[in-house]
C-alpha cells in the first residue's frame, strides 16, 4: 500500500461578499453575480483508496450517513467516469468526514465536500483528469461545486459556472450561525425576492469596496422570515456596519483587517461561530501541490 493511499484533505468554506440575482432562466435556475471568498477553515475528509470497487462512507452525523450525500455521489460519479472513459475498474475508497461547517449556513459545506472528494480521488486513483474536467463533472452535482474544484477566490456569474479569479487582501472574518435552518427553496420561491438587479462587470468590484461594503439580495427576506437571523445581524451590526448574510443563510459575518480585534469580539458571541482568514488559494489546492511528485 503506497503512502498516498491514506490522506486527509481539507474541505474549506466560502463567504459571499455580495450576492445579486440578475435574472432567471426558463428552467428555473437563477442567474447570479457574487464574489466567493474562500476561507482558511472547513471540514476534513479522510480518504483511503483501495482496489475493492466499493465506496464506503463514514460520518458521525446521522443526517449525512447513507448514500444520499454529495461526498458519496461525487465518488460514484468519478468512479463511473473512470470505468466508462478510462477503462479503470475496481477503484474503491473508504471516505470519512470530520464535519465542522454548519448545515444550511450558506458557507458551501456540501459543495466543498463534493469538490474535495473529486480532487482527492482523482489524485489518489491517479486518473489524471484536469481541474477543468473535474469542474465539469462537479457542476452536474451542484452549481457551487466548480468554484471549490478550481480553488480560487473569484467573481462568479451565470448559475455559478462562470468563474473569474480575484485577488483579495488578507482579511479576517467572524462567522456566526443563528440557531435556525433557512429553507433555500422557500426563499427562492418568495415573490418579493429581487431577481432583476443591475448586472455589473468585474471592473465594478472596486466600487463595491469589498469586503467592507456589499449586499446580499436575500438578506431582507430571510431576516423577515427568520427572526433568529435578524437577531444575529443586529448584534453583529453594533461592531461593524459591514455585517451581512452569506449565500442563502443562515450564517452571517463581519470582516476585519485586524485578527486580534475580531477574536476579541468573538469571545462575546453567544451563538456558534468561528474566526477564519480569507485566502485567495484554497487549502485544498495547497495540499494537492504538496502531494504532487516532481517531474
Amino acid at each position: 500500500m503506497s503512502e498516498e493511499s491514506k490522506i486527509i484533505w481539507p474541505s474549506p468554506c466560502k463567504l459571499n461578499l455580495f450576492l445579486h440575482f440578475i435574472g432567471q432562466r426558463e428552467d428555473g435556475y437563477h442567474l447570479l453575480q457574487s464574489l466567493f471568498q474562500l476561507l482558511e477553515y472547513g471540514d476534513d475528509i479522510f480518504v483511503e483508496t483501495n482496489q475493492s470497487g466499493k465506496i464506503q462512507f463514514e460520518c458521525d452525523i446521522a443526517e449525512l450517513q447513507g448514500d444520499d450525500n454529495l461526498i458519496v455521489k461525487a465518488a460514484y460519479q468519478l468512479q463511473t467516469y473512470a470505468i466508462k472513459h478510462l477503462n479503470r475498474n475496481n477503484l474503491g475508497a473508504n471516505i470519512k468526514l470530520n464535519k465542522r461547517l454548519p448545515f444550511g449556513g450558506g458557507v458551501g459545506g456540501g459543495s466543498s465536500n463534493c469538490a474535495t472528494t473529486l480532487v482527492a480521488l482523482n489524485h489518489q486513483w491517479e486518473l489524471g483528469l484536469s481541474i477543468e474536467k473535474l469542474a465539469q463533472i462537479g457542476v452536474t452535482l451542484g452549481a457551487d461545486v466548480p468554484i471549490f474544484v478550481r480553488g480560487q477566490t473569484a467573481f462568479v456569474e451565470g448559475i455559478g459556472e462562470i468563474i473569474t479569479p480575484v485577488d483579495m487582501p488578507p482579511i479576517w472574518y467572524l462567522v456566526v450561525q443563528p440557531e435556525c435552518h433557512v429553507s433555500t427553496a422557500k426563499i427562492f420561491s418568495n415573490p418579493l425576492l429581487t431577481r432583476n438587479s443591475k448586472a455589473i462587470t468585474i471592473r465594478d468590484l472596486n466600487a463595491l469596496e469589498l469586503p467592507f461594503k456589499g449586499h446580499n439580495t436575500m438578506q431582507d427576506i430571510v431576516c423577515r422570515d427568520y427572526p433568529a437571523v435578524a437577531e444575529v445581524l443586529d448584534w453583529l451590526s453594533q461592531y461593524s456596519p459591514a455585517a451581512r448574510m452569506t449565500g442563502s443563510g443562515s450564517c452571517l459575518f463581519i470582516p476585519f483587517d485586524n485578527e486580534l480585534e475580531v477574536r476579541k469580539i468573538a469571545t462575546r458571541c453567544k451563538w456558534p461561530h468561528f474566526v477564519a482568514k480569507g485566502v485567495n488559494q484554497s487549502p485544498l489546492h495547497r495540499k494537492l501541490e504538496g502531494l504532487k511528485k516532481p517531474d
